[in-house]
């Protein structure tokens, strides 16, 4: 019963850290998109507790493996595809920002300013400097990007 209990607590502190710090195994690439710190420590978890819960039906030993190794296949796999599709359905990372156009809304130099993108998915205004002093209203091309300001230049 002691190998349960461990094997489900190690599969309850994977958990926890997959949770806290992010995945784990995430270097290791095994199938389409690597094997997941949650699915194992599921199936960890799983595999001490229908462990401990067969060996409390008074089942004998190698029949707890049997059904512990089954359980925490079965759930270790169903966590691990949905894991790969919910990362299948991340959205795409935003286009790049260098090269778009836009106007300035607001005079712009190289204390800051403000200028509205045009074809961006996501923010649309955005903080913005120049080189040189740049007038609301003036047409724009986004030359540099740091964080979330762009640095513009005249079009």
């Amino acid at each position: 019963m002691t190998v349960f209990f461990v094997v489900g607590a190690i599969g309850l502190v994977l958990l926890v850290l997959s949770l806290v710090v992010g995945e784990i195994f995430e270097s290791f690439e095994i199938g389409d998109g690597g094997i997941s710190g949650l699915a194992v420590g599921i199936g960890a978890v799983v595999f001490g507790a229908s462990g401990v819960l067969a060996l409390s039906q008074d089942l004998d030993v190698i029949w707890a493996y049997v059904i512990a190794v089954a359980f925490a296949a079965a759930a270790g796999l169903v966590a691990q595809l949905v894991v790969n599709r919910l990362a299948e359905s991340e959205d795409a990372p935003p286009p790049p920002l260098e090269g778009a156009f836009g106007v300035l809304t607001a005079t712009t130099g190289p204390e800051g300013g403000e200028v509205r993108l045009e074809g961006v998915r996501d923010l649309e205004s955005r903080l913005a400097w120049s080189d040189e002093t740049l007038q609301a209203g003036t047409r724009v091309v986004v030359v540099g990007v740091s964080g979330s300001r762009v640095q513009v230049a005249r079009a």
